[in-house]
């Protein structure tokens, strides 16, 4: 199973963690990414040894064909002094290390494969880290979202805070009966003082007017005393 097939298995993990165990978002969405960090740097160290790996087969390579060839010099230089034995015998060596630099080659070419999948999956991977990044930062901005409104709601639907509610509307419903009471007695006050005024108003009006049927009768009274007194 390759490092990003396991990589996945790790996230699913914690996502039925979470749904199951009900845990805290931001530890398993944290945990999550932390393990993909963890899981990158692995990597990295895998993509190091390879490559050196790679390194070290093409210096062996490198190697043995450099001494293959210089077996064939040597053959070449026992043919011209006349030793047929000893140029089959530097043939051989030569031959073997010809193998052994094919052989090398062989290796290299795996191990270059090897090293452009793991380059592909080290690409693959910080994609995903890039990408759980930044729903990570929008999954918890989203669960203390969450977690605020369900403590508002929760807040709200207790008893304490409803009867907290119910105090202040009878409160409420105090300070309006206090008012339309005040107001009651403001315009009350101001009615029996207008009908104190318009007592004496009306008071005023009739000494006047007895004043002057007093005045009209003692008028009347003296002419009548100064009319001649008819004769018998």
């Amino acid at each position: 199973m390759g490092l990003i097939d396991r990589i996945r298995r790790v996230i699913r993990a914690n996502i039925n963690s979470l749904a199951v165990r009900a845990e805290d978002p931001e530890k398993i969405l944290e945990d999550t990414v932390q393990q993909m960090e963890e899981n990158r740097i692995q990597l990295r160290q895998g993509i190091a040894q390879a490559i050196a790996t790679q390194k070290r087969t093409e210096r062996q390579m490198a190697n043995a064909q450099s001494t293959a060839q210089e077996w064939y010099r040597r053959a070449q230089l026992a043919l011209q002094q006349g030793n047929e034995s000893l140029a089959r015998e530097a043939l051989i060596k030569r031959r073997a290390y010809q193998q052994t630099g094919e052989a090398l080659a062989t290796q290299i070419d795996e191990q270059t494969t090897v090293v452009a999948r793991i380059k592909k999956d080290m690409r693959t991977l910080e994609l995903k880290i890039a990408e759980a990044k930044t729903k990570k930062d929008m999954y918890i901005a989203r669960a203390r979202s969450a977690e605020a409104s369900y403590k508002i709601q929760e807040m709200l639907g207790t008893t304490s805070n409803l009867d907290s509610i119910t105090a202040f509307e009878r409160m409420e419903e105090k300070i309006l009966r206090l008012e339309a009471q005040t107001q009651a007695l403001s315009t009350t006050s101001r009615d029996s003082l207008s009908q104190e005024f318009a007592s004496l108003e009306q008071a005023g009006d009739v000494d006047a007017e007895l004043a002057s049927l007093q005045k009209q009768l003692s008028t009347e009274s003296e002419k009548r005393q100064q009319l001649p007194k008819s004769p018998n």
